[in-house]
């Protein structure tokens, strides 16, 4: 399937993948409708992952995937039921319109729906790759990794083993709804991975890179290489943590860089401002609209509308159009992020955040593509503020309970301040705070935003989904470091 425009996508798509036609979709739905339920929508899916991997020196995998289903939801207030089947015909959509729909209480009648005829297009085409640029045949890709494989063992004699993998996802989505929207897209992902081991003298320290988004291969060998910028940062983060020593611990002020330590935003803070943990009460920041709950120098967005991004789409999975939504402006609270279901319970617009993993899965709402606006503050000055503290560059794992904002997340690259210069390589150091507490903790921030290289994944109840994350370099003051105790 090509990049052809999304309005003409619908019909061919259920005709030539499943062979359907509008039809069967408006009598499935009408059959969804009834026992006096409030909205249905039919989620299509078609999914092709190719994969190759290597490592020791030696291409050792290469696989294809194919996924493929239809999802049923149907809504009456604030129940769900959601039935699925990777089977598609009409005999399967019927019986699993008619599990989903046993939520309500009572009988009623088939309710009909009529599909438009002619779909409105989706609100953006932020990436049209076409199915050749996106996938080039295995050869390529085998000799990209050998590239990304010589190149992070040039890097430094003490570079072990590089782990490096391809993956390409070539993904069309349908969506059919009982208010008559049919729309399609087609969902471009590319990922590189590259992971470094270095050793000396019995020490072993690994270092991870990688990049991609909606985008074709050729991402990966242009641009100078990029795929190949990639392994010497690899190979340069294991050399780094491999001459490094055990973190400080204490309450310091800390500095974050730009661009993937975003991901502190996005696990801290993020999930606080989606609508189904503040339709329920459950997020610090339910109930709090207009009032501040950040620093005055923060403003936070989620933007599901960047071109080629890993967290962007021209549809949500609900077939709404992703959206700029500005979340907390200036220290204060402006909106959520919101599906269909919480959005309509909350008594407003649906922000274009239904997201779901697969067919099989319902849709709620989550992040796109989050991140910190600019600020005014020279990031090199912002180094010279702290006179004892710790600059993070990279982050690695991270848990954050949701019911009490409290988190920990992994530096997996990080350095000492002292005396407002960066100085030597730390291992072991952990942030540990809470989420609303650490957006008021924020006393400057850099000029310089920078989006991820298009790594994200975020996990929700079970689900994952790829997202992007952004941020400037930031000083937050009096956190809780954990490390060594010095």
């Amino acid at each position: 399937m090509t990049s052809e425009s999304p309005d003409r996508l619908p019909s061919q798509f259920l005709s030539d993948q499943f062979g359907l036609d509008v039809g069967a979709l408006e009598e499935t739905l009408g059959t969804a409708l009834a026992r006096r339920a409030d909205f249905a929508d039919l989620f299509f899916e078609h999914r092709a992952v190719h994969s190759v991997s290597l490592d020791e020196g030696i291409v050792k995998s290469a696989g294809q995937q194919v996924l493929q289903g239809v999802g049923v939801r149907v809504l009456a207030a604030e129940k769900t039921g959601y039935a699925f089947s990777d089977e598609v015909s009409i005999e399967n959509l019927e019986l699993a319109a008619q599990n989903a729909r046993a939520i309500a209480d009572t009988g009623g009648s088939v309710r009909p729906v009529a599909l438009r005829g002619t779909p409105a297009p989706a609100a953006h085409d932020l990436y049209p790759v076409e199915a050749d640029a996106l996938l080039p045949g295995l050869p390529d890709r085998a000799a990209l990794l050998d590239r990304i494989d010589r190149e992070a063992r040039s890097f430094d004699p003490r570079i072990r083993n590089v782990m490096a993998s391809v993956v390409v996802q070539d993904k069309i989505v349908l969506i059919a709804n009982s208010e008559g929207t049919l729309v399609a897209d087609h969902q471009p992902l590319l990922r590189v991975s590259v992971s470094c081991i270095a050793e000396h003298e019995g020490k072993r320290q690994s270092g991870s890179s990688g990049g991609g988004g909606r985008v074709a291969f050729s991402f990966l060998v242009d641009d100078a290489d990029r795929a190949l910028g990639f392994a010497r940062d690899a190979a340069r983060q294991a050399v780094v943590n491999l001459e490094a020593e055990d973190a400080p611990a204490g309450e310091m002020n800390v500095v974050l860089g730009p661009g993937w330590p975003g991901v502190l935003l996005h696990e801290a803070v993020g999930h606080w401002l989606e609508g189904d943990f503040n339709r329920k009460g459950t997020s610090a920041f339910a109930r709090l609209l207009g009032e501040s709950v950040a620093s005055e120098l923060c403003t936070v967005v989620d933007d599901g509308t960047i071109a080629s991004r890993r967290g962007s789409l021209n549809v949500d999975d609900e077939g709404t159009p992703t959206s700029r939504n500005v979340l907390i402006e200036k220290g204060r609270l402006c909106g959520y992020l919101q599906d269909r279901l919480n959005a309509g319970l909350m008594g407003v617009p649906p922000t274009g955040n239904g997201r779901r993993e697969s067919f099989m899965h319902y849709p709620m709402p989550r992040m796109t593509n989050t991140f910190m606006l600019a600020g005014e503050d020279d990031p090199e000055d912002i180094i010279r503020s702290v006179d004892r503290g710790l600059y993070a560059v990279s982050f690695g794992g991270g848990q954050v309970d949701i019911t009490n904002g409290k988190f920990v997340f992994s530096a997996s690259e990080a350095y000492r301040i002292e005396g407002g210069k960066i100085t030597s390589p730390v291992k072991g150091a952990t942030l540990i705070g809470n989420g609303p507490d650490v957006l008021k903790r924020i006393t400057r921030v850099g000029h310089d935003l920078r989006l991820d290289d298009g790594i994200g994944t975020c996990g929700k109840e079970g689900q994952s989904v790829p997202v992007g994350v952004g941020l400037p370099t930031i000083r937050i003051d009096g956190i809780t470091v954990g490390g060594t105790q010095t």
